[in-house]
């Protein structure tokens, strides 16, 4: 199985932290939005990662070179034309019946991929109930379970079945060929190429389509939503390492996730705290923040905040959200 992960978007509602990294590459709980990712698909069996990148799309393939050690291709989207259109881009690596797994890059989700596992399926759609589904796409589905409609952002949705951006499909070629047909016909929604059309196509054609639903799922698309990742991360096993630290007179409280290379003094930190590596905190209280690589924080209470790389922030705040090389002080 092939899997195509579109990663090319500006990520926009993150600025600041966009305009200096590619928003699957902002960390949450220790880690990138993009390692967590893979490393939920490394449960699969994956034959080859196609990533669809554009925007500091560098950034991406440095961090998958020297971090994940997958076998990867990469596609350039110099525009963004919508979902169909960057897994078209795709399309010379997509030519066989090989099964073909499109996962978008920028949620934290749980599931064990059971249908997709046993083999049985033509196609698999993810699915979550929402309580606010006008803000997703839905399905539609008949007595059988088998999905009948794929409906993109409605204003009345038939269901709060939402789409969650995980996308089985049991050929690689009769995608393309969908989005082929799809784009043929300018099949779009608010002037975009959105996967649902396509998906419409191989339902159509008739293609069976099952929904296998996810326990968890988690956008990371803006500074809130990033911190209830984080939030949600730090309270899975395995993720607080809050037992493993010595500071001197430093109180944590967890769960945190922190750089053992950080240098504490004089602070109180926690809980919900992501601290990256060389970051220096003095006499301040930080909670239910992200820390970037190499910040330095002093006097400070910090709460519900996003501090970028290299970044100092030195006075009284509460929330606050400051890219990375910026430098902010109050008295």
């Amino acid at each position: 199985m092939k899997v195509v992960i579109p990663l090319a978007g500006y990520g926009t509602r993150l600025r600041p932290h966009t305009y200096t990294r590619p928003k699957p590459l902002i960390n949450i709980a220790g880690k990138p939005v993009l390692g967590h990712l893979l490393d939920k698909l490394s449960t699969l069996d994956i034959s080859e990662y196609i990533f669809i990148v554009g925007y500091l799309g560098d950034q991406i393939e440095e961090y998958i070179t020297e971090h994940q050690h997958v076998p990867a291709k990469y596609v350039v989207q110099q525009e963004m034309l919508g979902q169909s259109h960057a897994i078209y881009l795709a399309r010379e690596h997509l030519t066989t019946d090989e099964p073909v797994f499109v996962v978008f890059g920028d949620h934290i989700f749980e599931t064990n991929f059971d249908l997709i596992k046993d083999g049985k399926h033509e196609a698999v759609i993810y699915v979550k109930e929402v309580d606010d589904p006008q803000r997703y796409g839905v399905v539609m589905l008949d007595n059988n379970r088998h999905i009948v409609k794929v409906v993109e952002k409605a204003a009345q949705p038939p269901t709060n079945l939402a789409v969650i951006g995980l996308y089985y499909i049991n050929s690689g070629r009769k995608l393309i060929d969908a989005i082929d047909r799809q784009i043929k016909d300018n099949k779009k929604t608010k002037n975009e190429y959105y996967i649902a059309d396509a998906l419409q196509n191989l339902i159509d054609s008739g293609m069976k389509f099952d929904i296998e639903a996810v326990s968890d799922w988690l956008d990371c698309g803006s500074p809130e939503l990033v911190l209830e990742a984080n939030r949600y991360l730090l309270s899975q096993g395995g993720k607080d390492n809050s037992h493993q630290l010595h500071f001197d007179n430093v109180i944590v409280i967890p769960p945190v996730r922190i750089d053992p290379s950080c240098r504490i003094q004089n602070s109180v930190v926690g809980p919900y705290v992501s601290i990256a590596a060389g970051c220096k905190i003095e006499w301040s209280i930080v909670r239910d923040s992200i820390v970037g690589e190499d910040a330095e924080i002093q006097n400070t209470l910090l709460e519900s905040s996003l501090v970028g790389q290299d970044a100092f922030v030195k006075g009284q705040f509460t929330s606050f959200n400051v890219g990375d090389s910026s430098s902010v002080r109050f008295s």
